[in-house]
């Protein structure tokens, strides 16, 4: 099982209103330089926000929704201060109410 970290916002405010491509992609070239694997997604309609455990997030998220995932916490609590109007929250994954968080939200 794995805990994954994620900022979840409205899609186009992710993808149109903020610099996310910029700051993503920033991220992987420094870790093609470090040598180190991608941990972290842009995940447009994230299933994993309709499991009941995610309901009060999933409430508050105007939608269609996107989210920023990824198994490296300092990185989302970056990206919640870089971006502000998101909101933050972690999961495990395979539970019984998230199969397989980033499969089944591509």
């Amino acid at each position: 099982m794995s805990t994954y970290y994620f900022v979840a916002a409205s899609e186009r405010f992710l993808t149109q209103e903020e610099p996310l491509e910029e700051v993503l992609k920033e991220r992987r070239r420094h870790y093609a330089e470090k040598g180190k694997e991608i941990d972290f997604w842009l995940v447009r309609q994230p299933a994993f926000l309709n499991s009941p455990a995610m309901t009060a997030i999933r409430d508050q998220v105007p939608q269609p929704s996107a989210a920023v995932v990824s198994t490296d916490s300092n990185f989302i609590t970056f990206m919640k201060l870089r971006l502000e109007f998101v909101l933050e929250g972690r999961f495990e994954s395979p539970s019984a109410d998230i199969p397989d968080a980033i499969a089944s939200s591509n």
